[in-house]
């Protein structure tokens, strides 16, 4: 009879809660906690925090989480799986030992990179998926990543890792390696094609961690559930045959349900048919879903094709400024206050000649999200938050827009109050499909037994 494991999503995105992975680390039946932490703009964020520090480029809450974690997971025999190394995962590796020795704890890390393609652009042909060309954003790039699958975390936990912290892999690769380690499925060339297919369905469940138990889904009178506050994360329990139940620990908040996970199966899936991953392409047209116990849900009937020959690339970008003010009115015509205000600001903006590729101008609870249709619908509010907010090439075009509505103080309408301002750069993204045979990952082992102890893998 084929062992089972228990993967545990620990975060679903760089600012989650810690509590849950807690929660999850104590359990003494937990194999793997996994955490997602990567999103697109995440990572080039993370990539300009390397370029001005060497030392930094990893997710900023990496050494919260491994403080309150790393005994928890030892003590359980846990192994931690993340691409908290963002854009820098071998200073994360470092760090990460760090703690372990302050802790007096044996820990054996594995740094995993090998995404980063900014100095090969030049290797790419085509436009990317948006129908520019690749050469128009070379002298504006912040970061050029590749969506790696699950090879680089299966040979570091081929090689004993503790922890694995990588940078940029796909979502669902970082949940279905140890699947793939554990059970030796051969994905390339895809031999199991079944139980594949449920390790992917099964990283999708549960790669956006409180999602899918409960806290996309609250919609309080229509969509309750219980004990939010408590929030658990959730758990897939799977077998070497695909065998595959979605549930989370037992006395912890949210649900697990048919509902919570038909949600979750259809979140971010263009085409249930043909879910592309550097891995595989999922099919997930005949899953099926049945609550088998309590927060406990069986899913069946995924399965996959082979993976594709290309790897796709997002490509990040200096692209413009935002500036932004926010004011509020209150009272008796505080819209009317409102609208005189907004309008005001888009004059003086225009009587100085401020250049903006896009104004918007919103009230806050009235039209920020619907526009004419929120309107309709608002009544006559007795409280209204102005923000104006503008795309600009410079940085000084942009403070302009705060500072014309901080004037509105003491420049007219009456009674505004909690001014707040600011500047933003904003990265844009374009994305390309290139070959993945190029493109390939390395790995470093990091050990607390020793100062350094380093080999390199390719």
């Amino acid at each position: 009879m084929t062992h089972a494991i228990k993967v545990g999503a620990g975060a679903g995105y760089a600012g989650d809660r810690i509590e849950p992975a807690e929660e999850l680390a104590s359990m003494p039946d937990l194999d793997y906690l996994v955490f997602e932490c990567i999103g697109e703009r995440t990572l080039a964020l993370a990539q300009q925090a390397r370029t001005a520090d060497g030392d930094a480029g990893y997710n900023p809450r990496l050494e919260e989480r491994m403080e309150r974690l790393l005994p928890l997971c030892k003590d359980n025999d846990v192994t931690i799986v993340s691409n908290m190394g963002a854009a820098n995962p071998e200073a994360a590796a470092e760090r990460t030992v760090a703690i372990a020795r302050d802790l007096a704890l044996d820990v054996r890390v594995a740094a995993v990179s090998g995404s980063d393609v900014r100095d090969r652009l030049d290797d790419f042909e085509g436009p990317t998926l948006e129908g520019t060309a690749v050469a128009g954003y070379r002298d504006r790039v912040v970061s050029a990543n590749a969506y790696l699958g699950v090879e680089g975390i299966r040979d570091a936990l081929d090689g004993g890792a503790d922890v694995v912290l990588t940078d940029r892999v796909s979502d669902v690769s970082l949940f279905l390696a140890p699947m793939i380690y554990e059970f030796d499925w051969s994905h390339a060339p895809l031999r199991r094609p079944d139980a594949v297919g449920q390790g992917i369905v099964a990283a999708h469940l549960i790669e956006c961690a409180g999602q899918v138990t409960g806290g996309y889904l609250a919609d309080p009178g229509y969509k309750d559930v219980p004990d939010l506050a408590r929030l658990g994360f959730p758990i897939a329990e799977i077998d070497g045959r695909g065998s595959l139940v979605i549930t989370k620990p037992e006395g912890s908040g949210g649900e697990v349900t048919t509902r919570t996970c038909t949600e979750q199966l259809l979140y971010e899936v263009h085409d249930p048919s043909a879910y592309v991953t550097p891995d595989a392409v999922a099919d997930f047209s005949g899953v099926e879903l049945d609550e088998v116990g309590e927060d406990r849900v069986r899913v069946r009937g995924a399965t996959a094709r082979p993976r594709t020959d290309s790897l796709k690339v997002n490509v990040c970008y200096e692209d413009s400024v935002v500036g932004e003010g926010r004011i509020s009115y209150g009272g008796p015509g505080a819209l009317e206050r409102a609208d005189l205000a907004g309008s005001v600001v888009r004059e003086r903006l225009d009587r100085r000649e401020i250049e903006c590729s896009e104004l918007r101008v919103d009230h806050v609870g009235v039209d920020s999200l619907h526009g004419p249709l929120g309107r309709e619908r608002s009544g006559d509010p007795y409280e209204v938050r102005l923000r104006v907010a503008g795309r600009c090439e410079t940085d000084a075009a942009a403070a302009a827009i705060g500072r014309e509505v901080e004037t509105l103080y003491t420049n007219g309408p009456a009674g505004g109050g909690g001014v707040e301002r600011w500047t933003e750069p904003v990265v844009g993204i374009v994305s390309l499909l290139v070959d993945r045979a190029p493109i390939d990952h390395e790995i470093e082992f990091h050990n607390t037994g020793r100062v350094r102890d380093v080999e390199a893998t390719t």
